[in-house]
């Protein structure tokens, strides 16, 4: 709407369109519809619920055993031993910083999951359709451009504070570059090989899941890489909306001004950053990098089949 004094040298403060009117309006349409939003919240909540509870639920020494396996398996013996010294600092930082980690790695899984189940189809079609990457970039660009505090108040609009609002937050924060680099490791397959599956009579669905998806894994496996690191370093923001874990316990740090807490919060996240980046690289390697081997041909799993005879 114009005003009486406008300028057309200075027409910006002259003209108001109703942006923050339209906001608010959003704003009471999401406070007078939350009920639609409840069974979503509710399904967010139990899977986040079960992670956590199974995660802590476990003994420490037996679940850091079990992390060093799945490091063993996924990137080697050498990452192996990185995850077990690092979870063990972990765990000596305070008598709570496990339970902390637990919580936190719970959320970031969650996060990536759904990220995955999102992001995946979205990335396939991406790489398969120009005219919908062509519309998917810009909305992309917009959802890494925006700063992360921003996502903060149309979420908590909707759903409320805790942890479903912060694994949203971080859904919305880390999808982008799954999305891109799944596109990517699709258009970057070789035309000849998938030519080559079209001549012996591959059927399309073939060709995706036997020819493209496994010759993109490794740029896919960037992208879960990515997302997972995003989620980490979206812990901190989004303990602003009572999300838990180790960032909850930085924000608390930072109102007490406790240097010791604080400490303990960042390096909790660092080390879980370290551990989880590690074994995702690793599981990108390509069968060149594990000599030519499957994936069950090493690592504790191939230990027990050459025990058993059947490697």
């Amino acid at each position: 709407m114009a005003d009486k004094d406008f300028s057309i040298l200075d027409p910006f403060s002259s003209v108001d369109l109703g942006v923050a009117d339209s906001a608010d309006g959003v704003k009471q349409w999401a406070i007078a519809n939350r009920d639609i939003i409840q069974p979503v919240k509710r399904f967010f909540n139990e899977m986040i619920v079960g992670i956590d509870n199974a995660l802590n639920a476990v003994p420490p020494l037996i679940m850091l055993l079990l992390m060093v396996l799945i490091a063993w398996q996924a990137a080697g013996r050498r990452v192996a031993i990185l995850v077990g010294l690092a979870m063990t600092v972990l765990g000596f930082l305070a008598p709570n910083a496990w339970a902390l980690a637990m919580t936190t790695l719970a959320i970031v899984v969650s996060a990536v999951i759904l990220c995955f189940l999102i992001g995946l189809p979205l990335g396939i079609l991406a790489g398969k359709n120009d005219r919908f990457e062509s519309i998917i970039r810009p909305v992309l660009d917009t959802m890494q451009t925006i700063p992360a505090f921003v996502y903060l108040v149309p979420v908590v609009m909707l759903i409320g504070i805790g942890n479903v609002s912060g694994v949203l937050v971080t859904i919305i924060f880390a999808l982008p570059p799954l999305v891109r680099l799944t596109s990517l490791g699709i258009r970057g397959v070789n035309a000849s090989v998938v030519e080559a599956a079209r001549a012996f009579g591959a059927s399309p669905s073939q060709i995706l899941f036997k020819v493209e998806l496994p010759l993109a894994t490794p740029t896919i496996l960037a992208g879960v890489n990515q997302t997972i690191m995003l989620s980490l370093s979206m812990v901190v923001i989004a303990s602003m909306i009572s999300v838990k874990g180790l960032g909850n316990e930085v924000l608390r740090a930072m109102g007490r001004l406790d240097a010791g807490k604080a400490l303990v919060g960042g390096l909790g996240i660092v080390i879980l950053a370290i551990v989880l980046d590690r074994v995702t690289q690793g599981m990108g390697r390509s069968g060149r990098d594990r000599g030519h081997r499957h994936w069950w041909q090493g690592g504790p799993v191939g230990v027990v089949l050459r025990l058993t005879g059947k490697a």
